[in-house]
Formats: structure tokens, C-alpha cells, sequence
């Protein structure tokens, strides 16, 4: 997986990029929406297997988990201070965002987007993201530091070109 400084690129570049219908609030909510599905690897503390649907990358790594969060987030617009439909909009980029960036990784037994049609696990063909190491302290190693140098050149690049993309298209 994408370190949990990477997955809120995606929503943050989305945000920036189409302005002042994103509120503050909303720009926060997406941000800590995007590393949401990581929430899942409290199973591993309760003994769910991590290739079970409701282990890691099971079901809160699917299309459908990100729109019933999306969804779920309209009933608070008012309250995120946005449109409902950004909220939802912006929700689901942001939520959907961060099973698509596991798929590039180099690691793991994949996600099982399709849940819950399919509990296959899957992965992209091609996976340049180097996988981050699990823990704080692993993290700050030689191996963290290859980490994070993937996802600047596979997730913040890419992030940087959308924000400045949405940008110019909002000018015009």
C-alpha cells in the first residue's frame, strides 16, 4: 500500500484543483476519507485473516464500500458546508482513490474491488508503487526512504499534473 502521506494526495490535488466548491471542511473530510479503507487492518488485532473478505484490502477496499461512504457523506452537506452533490463526488475520488493506488503497489494479496460481486483480490498489470513497510518504525529505514521516493514519482507527480489540469480547465 501507498503510505498514508500518499493517499490524501489524490483528494488534496482534487480540491485545490476545482476551488471554492470544495469548502474547508469538505477539503478535511476528504482527506481523512481517502485513508478511511485502511481502517480495515484493525482485524488483524481481532484475528480476522487478512485474505478474508473483511480482513485488509477486503471490503472496505471496493467500489461499492466507496459509494456507500459517498452517499452516507451527502446526509452531512450541509454540515461540510458543499453541494451534496460534491460531497458525494468528492467523497467517492477520494475513497475509491485509495483501492485504485493499492493496485499499483508491488505487494500484498491485491483488493478485492468488486466486493461484494466478487471477493476476488486484484492488482493492475503494472504496479511501479513500491509497497510501504507496515509500522512506524520500519517505516524510517532505507526501505521507507525507496517508499516514499516511488510515490512521489507514481503519486504525487501525477497528483501535482491533475490539481494544475483542473485548474486550467476551470479558467476556460
Amino acid at each position: 500500500m501507498p503510505t498514508i502521506f500518499s493517499h490524501v494526495a489524490v483528494p488534496i490535488a482534487t480540491s485545490l484543483g476545482v476551488g471554492k466548491i470544495v469548502s474547508r471542511r469538505l477539503f478535511f473530510f476528504a482527506t481523512f476519507c481517502a485513508i478511511l479503507p485502511d481502517f480495515d487492518t484493525i482485524g488483524f488485532k481481532l484475528g480476522i485473516a487478512y485474505a478474508s473478505q473483511w480482513g485488509h484490502r477486503g471490503f472496505t477496499h471496493s467500489i461499492a464500500f466507496a459509494v456507500l461512504v459517498a452517499l452516507l457523506a451527502m446526509c452531512f452537506a450541509r454540515l461540510l458546508k458543499s453541494r451534496a452533490w460534491v460531497v458525494f463526488l468528492l467523497t467517492f475520488i477520494a475513497v475509491v482513490s485509495h483501492p485504485l493506488l493499492d493496485m499499483l503497489t508491488s505487494g500484498g494479496l491485491g483488493v478485492a474491488l468488486y466486493w461484494p460481486y466478487s471477493n476476488e483480490r486484484v492488482f493492475f498489470d503494472y504496479r511501479p508503487i513500491a509497497v510501504s513497510p507496515i509500522g512506524i518504525a520500519n517505516f524510517f529505514s532505507a526501505r521507507g526512504w525507496r517508499v516514499i521516493q516511488s510515490e512521489l514519482l507514481w503519486v504525487w507527480l501525477p497528483s501535482i499534473i491533475l490539481l494544475f489540469t483542473l485548474r486550467g480547465m476551470r479558467r476556460k
